[in-house]
């Protein structure tokens, strides 16, 4: 058995899409399709992706539309979007669905930041549960004798190195959103 840095590095960066992923269903104060990413569609009993069962468009910088592909759905994405935490109204015209996102307000935006931290705070944690199951391993082969005592120590260090820096890369990620929302 022998340990890959690698092949750690890969969940670390599959942690850091889940990060990003996570901060673009957070609004900021524009209209931005990532926001409905997360938004499920009873579709014949089954929950649907919204970006599966309708196009969305952005004609303006302030609204999205949703335009169902089966006209049957727009009751159904109403309702979603009413239950999920958006906190916007969407207005049904019969065709087609918009949403009109306003200006945020300066206690939206301090709770919005929160949650973006939070977030970055989830994903520095899954980072370093990667680290913790990759030492483990690394104590693992060396006393299997897999490994020599320098082989562990300089993998630990390689190891401890790439944790620093997807923590870091997180830190980024989060005050480039913070910043995001901030902005008026």
């Amino acid at each position: 058995m022998s340990i890959e840095i690698k092949d750690f590095d890969s969940k670390m960066l599959k942690t850091i899409e889940v990060v990003k992923s996570n901060f673009a269903s957070v609004r900021a104060g524009r209209a931005n399709a990532g926001v409905l990413d997360r938004i499920m569609v009873e579709y014949y009993g089954t929950p649907t992706p919204l970006n599966q069962v309708a196009a969305i468009s952005t004609p303006d910088p302030r609204t999205l539309t949703i335009q169902p592909w089966d006209a049957s759905l727009l009751k159904a994405i109403e309702k979603a979007i009413q239950t999920s935490d958006l906190g916007i109204n969407p207005q049904n015209d019969g065709r087609l669905i918009r949403l009109s996102f306003p200006q945020l307000t300066e206690e939206r935006r301090k709770d919005l930041t929160k949650q973006v931290k939070k977030y970055a705070e989830e994903g520095k944690v899954a980072v370093r549960n990667i680290r913790r199951d990759a030492m483990d391993d690394i104590k693992a082969a060396k006393k299997n004798s897999e490994i020599t005592e320098d082989d562990q120590k300089n993998l630990e260090k390689e190891l401890q190195d790439l944790t620093d820096k997807r923590c870091k890369d997180i830190d980024e990620l989060c005050v480039k959103k913070e910043q995001e929302l901030m902005a008026v």
